[in-house]
């Protein structure tokens, strides 16, 4: 299921998520209000995932009936929009370049690798359309102040940022995909692989290892073990994704670092 922002009235969604509109003059007052509506989407949604949300499960959560609400958010498309934006206003807006602008990256990284996994159902809404609400803005505003001193030209500062984010982004899917796996299927990762790797191993033999010698090859050096998984308990395309993750991050680190510095020396006066 992939949802998409930005499907609601512009001007209707916009007011909404810009506090721009005017109050309702009817309807239920006592109780009932936009950041109410939309604490109880997010709410339902974190609970029970995207596919639960409409109006009439919202309101059932507020002790309202799906009419009243419509006083305040029109509709489903807009109530996401607000949604997605009232949760990005969790993300900090500042970072400390104290200790350099990678650390601060890095930070800024792992606070967007949380969120992900405190509201996975925001991997199910399409980033191919922006918001444009407020709190969209401030995040994206603090992601570029990060690259601000290193000497990047303007779309420079853009591109690091989104390489950065869909990689944050792209990463969070593969840990939430594998997540829902077993619970989607009836089965966990073992019991999955447990039923087809006797399958996989009477395809191999000399055949096999000439077709795939480099898959063999690493097969042999126990390159697809995880020596270091903390517990069974955790599945293992979970942990996969976890430490793809972690190894990932630091590589994309260091690649952007040879970047500026490359960028400052074809500056660099001498």
């Amino acid at each position: 299921m992939t949802e998409y922002a930005g499907r609601g009235d512009p001007a209707r969604s916009m007011a909404l998520l810009w506090g721009t509109g005017q109050s309702p003059t009817r309807g239920p007052k006592p109780g009932l209000s936009v950041s109410a509506i939309s604490a109880a989407a997010i709410d339902v949604v974190d609970a029970e995932g995207l596919e639960a949300l409409s109006m009439r499960r919202v309101a059932e959560r507020l002790g309202r009936s799906a009419m009243s609400l419509y006083t305040y958010v029109p509709g489903k498309a807009e109530l996401l929009d607000l949604m997605l934006d009232t949760v990005l206003g969790e993300l900090p807006t500042t970072y400390s370049l104290a200790d350099g602008w990678r650390a601060a990256v890095e930070a800024s990284a792992r606070d967007g690798w949380s969120f992900y996994q405190r509201h996975p159902w925001v991997l199910q809404v399409s980033g191919a359309r922006a918001l444009l609400g407020p709190h969209e803005f401030d995040m994206y505003e603090s992601q570029l102040r990060l690259f601000e001193s290193l000497g990047l030209t303007g779309v420079e500062m853009t591109r690091v940022v989104g390489v950065v984010s869909s990689f944050v982004r792209g990463a969070a899917k593969a840990v939430s995909d594998a997540r829902t796996a077993e619970q989607a299927t009836g089965m966990s990762d073992d019991e999955w692989w447990n039923a087809r790797t006797p399958l996989l191993e009477e395809l191999s033999g000399d055949a096999w290892t000439a077709r795939y010698p480099t898959i063999t090859r690493l097969n042999a050096e126990h390159a697809f073990d995880q020596l270091d998984r903390p517990d069974d308990s955790t599945p293992y395309m979970v942990q996969e994704a976890l430490d793809t993750f972690e190894f990932g991050l630091q590589r994309l680190l260091d690649g952007i670092e040879t970047y500026v510095e490359d960028r400052a020396g074809h500056h660099d006066p001498a």
